[in-house]
């Protein structure tokens, strides 16, 4: 089994689909594809057939998408719990899980993950305000209703869909209360997540356009 993957950096994304394997000890073979560069659309368009990361390539099977990409080895891999045990549980983490797939669009423009750099007051805390006030409630709940120190208890596939969000409040310094920065801390310590991190803040390739001076020198000169 290859996970295909962008840098560290940059690609929210790849992270969420790595840490699920990483974390529950699933074998797999790591293939880096770079998001800059002379041709690199092309490259991952011959390793994608949608054109994007990550990707999950078992034997003849090829899925290009994060959310299949963790029930594929959740269904492969029942014995790990990677969706929480419970049933109820299992509903509201994929329930959250779809949430953070398909919302939250002002906080990903506004804030791109950008693991190596420090970037406090660089984010218009008005665009993201609804946002982070979602994610405030969401998680807040679900710690509330479970304990802690991750959204069920254990660290599920759930968490895996918001360790992003918890590198954009770390990077940008976005407000966040005492609880939503414990379980940041608590994403950050987890093992599978500091290998990522070690590795990414090591990486020597800028993109562009995930570089929030660059964005808004751009949007300062339209």
């Amino acid at each position: 089994m290859r996970l295909i993957f962008a840098n560290r950096n940059y690609s929210s994304w790849s992270l969420r689909a790595w840490l699920v394997p990483k974390h529950f000890g699933i074998p797999f073979q790591e293939e880096l594809v770079l998001l800059s560069g002379e041709g690199w659309r092309e490259n991952i368009r011959r390793l994608s057939p949608s054109g994007r990361v990550p990707v999950l390539i078992d034997g003849d099977l090829v899925i290009p998408e994060t959310l299949a990409i963790i029930e594929y080895l959740a269904e492969s891999f029942p014995e790990k719990a990677i969706w929480p045990r419970s049933k109820a549980d299992r509903a509201l983490a994929r329930s959250v899980a779809s949430e953070m797939h398909g919302g939250f669009a002002a906080l990903r423009e506004a804030a791109p993950m950008n693991l190596r750099a420090t970037h406090p007051g660089k984010v218009d805390i008005d665009v993201v305000a609804d946002d982070l006030r979602r994610i405030e409630a969401l998680w807040s709940d679900l710690l509330d209703r479970s304990g802690g120190p991750y959204l069920f208890g254990e660290f599920s596939a759930a968490d895996a869909m918001y360790a992003p969000v918890a590198t954009r409040i770390r990077t940008y310094e976005l407000p966040a209360s005492d609880a939503a920065q414990e379980y940041v801390e608590a994403v950050y310590a987890l093992p599978a997540f500091q290998e990522w991190y070690v590795e990414a803040v090591r990486e020597p390739w800028i993109v562009e356009d995930d570089e929030i001076d660059i964005m808004r020198a751009r949007a300062a000169a339209r």
